[in-house]
């Protein structure tokens, strides 16, 4: 019995985005790993196929779709077998600040672009000393007058390179209060001031373009100011139980992929004589992965129901992210152990998620952060 309420509207929507990928992205992943960046032109494709920001209502350009549409593009996406294509951060992480908070004006203003691919977004709220403490972020928005001026720098910003529009965090200098400082802002990629650095050179996800953002005077308007002043902090919270999910999801759905991969190729490969699934030891462990993986997909699949319900997950989400994605760490070299030689080599997929998994549980805050997050609702 599926957990998840799909509709046969659900469905096809997944056959679609599943041809989609096989066109459109498949065939390109080895070169856009090399090239270390998805082009523009894919993003304003899937966009003319309905494929971003789902979620936005029709008055904005978007579907009104719920999220389990998002769900089936992460885990379709997830089988291209690399992340450079992120369209649920724009889709499902950003994009949403701008639908909760921005003013009238602002939403029809960049949601459209959105949802066409025209626009590509991004979050900066990473800096070099301020990773998940975010009352520790040192980049300053000042007011002056009908304009705020930003000067600082942020690090580690997926789709940093790609980005059209983006979501800053920001503290306001005059206000000593770490947590009612921050204030979030919508700043454009060519607004005098914002300068995006070098692509960060990392050990996986090479296709992801995850850049150093700087700000040297950088003046917006003030009326780009997501809600009211100092209102920043309340949003992130609010905001990251879906980010957190979305990560669970993408574990879940990423090793059960190379899982699958796997048990394929140890009932295919032979040692002495029989296929290597045949030995008691690697049976065990292939059972042992699997019923992790089993229990992660369940995990998360009821969270999904809980937070399209509307309801407070907090403690459970923080839980998932860090289980699940731990969980993917340790089956996903459990499953390159038993390709043997083959699976240190480029051209099996599972030395790409080897690399490309690490990340998992640092970002969207650390999992250390995800357990103190929980033991603190928990009065621990």
């Amino acid at each position: 019995m599926e957990i998840l309420p799909y509709t046969e509207e659900h469905r096809i929507f997944r056959q679609a985005v599943r041809k989609f990928c096989e066109r459109e992205v498949a065939p390109f992943v080895d070169e856009w790993e090399e090239a270390g960046i998805v082009p523009k032109s894919v993003w304003k494709r899937m966009g003319e196929q309905g494929f971003l920001c789902m979620q936005v209502p029709e008055e904005y350009g978007g579907m009104g779709a719920d999220f389990l549409f998002s769900v089936i593009l992460l885990e379709e996406l997830v089988k291209t077998n690399h992340f450079g294509l992120d369209a649920n951060l724009h889709s499902d992480i950003v994009v949403p600040y701008i639908l909760s908070y921005a003013s009238e004006e602002l939403k029809h203003k960049y949601l459209p672009g959105c949802v066409s691919g025209d626009i590509i977004t991004a979050i900066a709220m990473t800096e070099p000393n301020a990773g998940s403490d975010l009352a520790g972020m040192r980049t300053t928005a000042a007011q002056d007058g009908d304009h705020i001026v930003i000067n600082g720098q942020k690090t580690f910003i997926s789709n940093g390179i790609n980005c059209d529009l983006l979501v800053l965090a920001a503290r306001d200098p005059s206000n000593k209060d770490p947590h009612r400082a921050i204030s979030l802002y919508l700043v454009e990629a060519e607004t005098p001031g914002f300068e995006k650095g070098k692509k960060i050179k990392k050990i996986g996800w090479h296709s992801q373009d995850t850049a150093e953002l700087f700000f040297n005077d950088c003046r917006i308007p003030a009326c780009n100011r997501l809600g009211e002043p100092g209102s920043g902090f309340v949003q992130l919270m609010e905001k990251l139980q879906q980010e957190r999910l979305v990560c669970a999801i993408m574990a879940v759905a990423f090793v059960e992929r190379i899982l699958e991969m796997t048990i394929r190729h140890c009932k295919e490969r032979t040692a002495f004589g029989r296929p290597i699934s045949q030995f008691q030891h690697i049976r065990f462990r292939l059972v042992e992965m699997s019923t992790e993986v089993k229990l992660g997909r369940t995990f998360v699949d009821k969270l999904i129901v809980d937070h399209m319900e509307g309801r407070n997950i907090i403690v459970e989400v923080s839980m998932a992210k860090y289980w699940t994605t731990e969980m993917a760490k340790r089956v996903i070299d459990g499953c390159l152990q038993f390709h043997g030689g083959y699976g240190y080599c480029e051209e099996y997929p599972v030395a790409r998620a080897w690399r490309d998994v690490r990340v998992m549980s640092i970002f969207a805050g650390a999992n250390e952060i995800m357990k103190g997050i929980a033991a603190k609702f928990m009065g621990l």
